[in-house]
């Protein structure tokens, strides 16, 4: 069992629980989905008011709501393309909720580096999903691309509980970039009958196999990833980064 594979694993032992619960209490999958949001938009509050260790368990409550949604759906026989719809539609206001609580702190922080960085962060996770849908509804599947949803919200829990998010943050914004321009790229050659690129030697495979990621959670490639974005938003020193949040540094900028 891979690492990622075994912290779901263990995840899921209360998850089951609150499924049964919330099939047990009937409630309806759509509910459950308006309710996380609600609970981000708290995240998202604390965020902005600089309550980092707040805002990571909110959020952990929030995402129990997001992620059992679907779950209990499935159970109840009460899926729907209105409830697909609606639970996607409401993934991005959770979405940017949690960047505008950031993008606030950083504003009362006076910092307009930080600011740029949260909503270019925002943009292109947004577009991350967009890029998705659209290519769907043109071909059969564009499911390519490390930096999905799952991914964001982990690492915003991972930069609000160990105070690093300004590593988290252009982890985001670089790898929603890679992202969609992965989807973009896919999409094209798909839409042109093309081959996709692998490479011809072990450098370039490599590449291709990174760029256009569509290794399945809980593999050990995308292990390796995981590991690596642990390891840069651990170890890069705040400082480094001029976390608008780190201790000392106070509104001290760039500019």
């Amino acid at each position: 069992m891979t690492f990622t594979g075994f912290v779901g694993t263990v995840c899921m032992f209360p998850m089951r629980a609150i499924i049964a619960a919330s099939v047990a209490l009937r409630i309806h999958p759509n509910t459950l989905t308006l309710i996380g949001v609600l609970i981000n938009v708290a995240a998202a509050y604390a965020l902005g008011r600089d309550h980092f260790l707040l805002a990571g368990g909110i959020m952990i409550v929030a995402n129990i709501f997001d992620f059992i949604d679907g779950k209990v759906a499935h159970l109840t026989n009460t899926q729907s393309r209105f409830g697909a719809f609606w639970d996607s539609t409401l993934d991005r206001f959770s979405d940017i909720a949690l960047f505008l609580g950031l993008i606030y702190l950083y504003a009362t922080l006076r910092r307009t580096d930080y600011v740029m960085i949260a909503a270019l962060a925002m943009m292109f996770s947004i577009m991350t999903s967009y890029a998705r849908a659209r290519a769907e509804s043109l071909i059969e599947k564009c499911k390519v691309g490390f930096m999905e949803r799952p991914e964001r919200i982990v690492l915003f829990m991972i930069g609000a509980f160990t105070d690093r998010m300004a590593a988290v943050l252009w982890v985001i914004l670089v790898l929603s970039i890679v992202t969609v321009a992965n989807r973009i790229h896919y999409t094209y050659l798909a839409l042109s009958d093309r081959r996709m690129p692998e490479g011809s030697n072990v450098v370039s495979r490599v590449f291709w196999q990174a760029f256009f990621w569509r290794d399945e959670r809980t593999t050990l490639p995308y292990d390796a990833w995981v590991v690596a974005i642990l390891a840069f938003t651990w170890l890069t020193p705040p400082d480094w980064l001029r976390d608008p949040t780190a201790a000392g540094l106070g509104i001290w900028s760039w500019w």
